[in-house]
C-alpha cells in the first residue's frame, strides 16, 4: 500500500495506542507513538506529520502537567497540524475545552478503531482540500480575507492562525454571505452527515473566529436560526 503520510499517537494506554497503530497501518500511514505530552511535542515537531491524534488524559513527566488540552494548546500555537482528541466518554467539558484549544475533532472513548480511521480520513480530506480539489480564490469578509487557494485568514494583511475545522467554518460563511444559516445547516457543510457531536460545537468555533478575527469580522447571530455573514 502507498505510503500515506506521518500521523503521531499520543496515547499513554499501549493497548490502545498499539490498537491505533495497527488500523492506521492497514489503511497506508506511518505512525509514530508517545506516550507523554513532552515526547509527543518532540515527535510532532520532529515527524511534522499530517496529522496528530491527541489523548486528553496523558501524564504528567517530572512533575511537569503537559496533559492532552495543554499540548493541544501548545501545537496549535506554532502549528496548524490537524488534531483529533480522544476523550472520555462523559468529558464534555474536556471535549469543549479541546475544541476551543484548536482541535479539530474529536472521538470519545470506548470507540470504533474504524470510525477513528474514518475521522481520520475525513479531516485529511477537509484540511488538504476535499476529494473534489478546490477553486483558488479570496473572498471578503468585512476586514478578513479568505484565501481559499492557501487556505489563510489574513486581518490587514497579517496571517491569523486557524485550526482546520476555524477555517471551513469560516469558508462555508464567507461563501454564503448574506444569508441567515442553521446551525443545522452548518453542522452538515462543515461538519458532515456523520458527525455524532451536537449544536454547541458550532458556537464554540464561532467564538473561536471571532476572537482571531476580531471586530472587523462581521458575523451576526440570528437568534433562534444560526449565523449570518454580512
Amino acid at each position: 500500500m502507498a505510503d500515506a503520510g506521518t500521523i503521531v499517537v499520543v496515547e499513554d494506554d499501549q493497548h490502545i495506542a498499539d490498537l491505533v497503530e495497527l488500523y492506521l497501518r492497514q489503511e497506508g500511514f506511518r505512525v509514530v507513538q508517545a506516550a507523554d505530552g513532552r515526547r509527543g511535542l518532540d515527535a510532532v515537531r520532529a515527524q511534522r506529520p499530517r496529522l496528530v491524534i491527541l489523548d486528553v488524559g496523558l501524564p504528567a513527566v517530572d512533575g511537569l502537567p503537559i496533559d492532552g488540552l495543554e499540548l493541544c494548546r501548545r501545537l496549535r500555537a506554532d502549528s496548524d497540524v490537524p488534531i483529533l482528541m480522544l476523550t472520555a466518554r462523559d468529558g464534555e467539558i474536556d471535549r469543549v475545552l479541546g475544541l476551543e484549544m484548536g482541535a479539530d475533532d474529536y472521538v470519545a472513548k470506548p470507540f470504533s478503531p474504524r470510525e477513528l480511521v474514518a475521522r481520520v480520513r475525513a479531516i485529511l480530506r477537509r484540511a488538504e482540500g476535499g476529494a473534489g480539489g478546490r477553486v483558488p480564490g479570496v473572498l471578503l469578509a468585512g476586514d478578513v480575507e479568505v484565501d481559499l487557494g492557501r487556505r489563510e485568514a489574513r486581518v490587514d494583511g497579517t496571517v491569523v492562525a486557524l485550526a482546520t475545522r476555524e477555517f471551513d467554518l469560516l469558508r462555508y460563511l464567507a461563501e454564503n454571505a448574506g444569508l441567515a444559516l442553521s446551525r443545522h445547516q452548518i453542522l452538515d457543510a462543515v461538519w458532515g452527515a456523520d458527525w455524532y457531536g451536537d449544536e454547541r460545537t458550532i458556537d464554540v468555533h464561532v467564538g473561536q473566529l471571532r476572537k482571531k478575527l476580531g471586530p472587523g469580522f462581521p458575523l451576526a447571530t440570528v437568534w433562534g436560526v444560526g449565523y449570518r455573514l454580512a
